[in-house]
């Protein structure tokens, strides 16, 4: 549930947005025609791309190219609320600002095909954080001229991080957007646990859609295919690995260990945990 939620503008589009709520909180992150920093203040963030997923704690940040996105946001052991803020950036306003004279890091294409990139704790980040989280408190000091000058700032402060040639990579080809086939953006997912509706998403489609496309392609359904590379994965770290009943679940993307014995035992007859400990030197039919 959203606690609160404020928006700070420049020249019509959405610059600066800071939320409170209480998770758990999931939403799709559509970003066709811009790019986004954001800082995690409490809680976790859990962002997914079309070929990636990566997962921010409190005092991390992830710097976004434009694309598409889901996001769960979540509590952490020491906080039961999230707390975030987050920077937008759009080509046109880029321009603009820059006067039509972008910085050369904006417009070196660099070889890196990276569409989100983690950032550690940083002082002039945490800064600049609370720099901006003081407009948020007084929004009658807010004016243009210091909201051109705040989002020059974090693009140097980016540009300046320790892992430079990601954010580097990500900044030069900010608004260049990759384009992935259904293909690609479900073999990328074949081990997560993602639902239907979120593998959709990131493809830019319906549901129904999606899920015509797929048959398509594969000439079963999302769920079925899906499911049966997740148990072709846990028969082989079932056999090949010491790793308990619930890491496997983890690691094929299973709901929870409880999903992984029911789907196991539907297909197979028998138990994951009775399946290793019977060292099968081959696979079940």
């Amino acid at each position: 549930m959203v606690q609160d939620y404020k928006t700070i503008d420049l020249f019509g589009k959405l610059l600066f947005e800071t939320i409170i709520l209480k998770p758990p909180y999931k939403k799709p992150n559509l970003m066709p025609n811009e790019a986004c920093f954001l800082y995690i203040l409490k809680g976790e963030y859990d962002s997914i791309s079309e070929t990636e997923r990566l997962k921010i704690e409190a005092q991390e940040s992830l710097l976004m190219k434009c694309g598409n996105y889901t996001c769960n946001m979540r509590s952490s052991e020491v906080s039961d609320t999230y707390q975030a803020l987050a920077v937008h950036f759009y080509p046109d306003i880029l321009m603009k600002i820059y006067e039509d004279k972008l910085p050369d890091f904006l417009t070196q294409k660099l070889p890196l095909d990276i569409g989100m990139s983690k950032l550690n704790s940083d002082i002039l980040i945490r800064k600049y954080i609370e720099g901006i989280l003081f407009y948020f408190q007084n929004p009658d000091l807010v004016t243009e001229e210091i909201l051109i000058l705040k989002l020059k700032e974090i693009i140097l402060l980016l540009n300046q991080t320790t892992n430079a040639p990601a954010i580097r990579s990500i900044l030069s080809n900010l608004f260049s957007p990759s384009s992935y086939s259904l293909r690609e953006i479900v073999k990328a997912h074949y081990y997560e646990n993602i639902s239907l509706e979120e593998l959709a998403i990131l493809n830019n489609q319906s549901l129904s859609s999606f899920k015509r496309e797929f048959r398509k392609i594969y000439n079963s359904s999302p769920a079925t295919y899906l499911r049966e590379k997740k148990l072709e994965k846990s028969i082989q770290l079932l056999v090949s690995t010491d790793l308990r009943t619930t890491d496997i679940a983890y690691e094929c993307g299973f709901t929870n260990a409880s999903h992984f014995s029911k789907t196991f035992k539907n297909k197979y007859g028998i138990s994951p945990t009775f399946y290793k400990l019977t060292h099968l030197d081959k696979p079940l039919n």
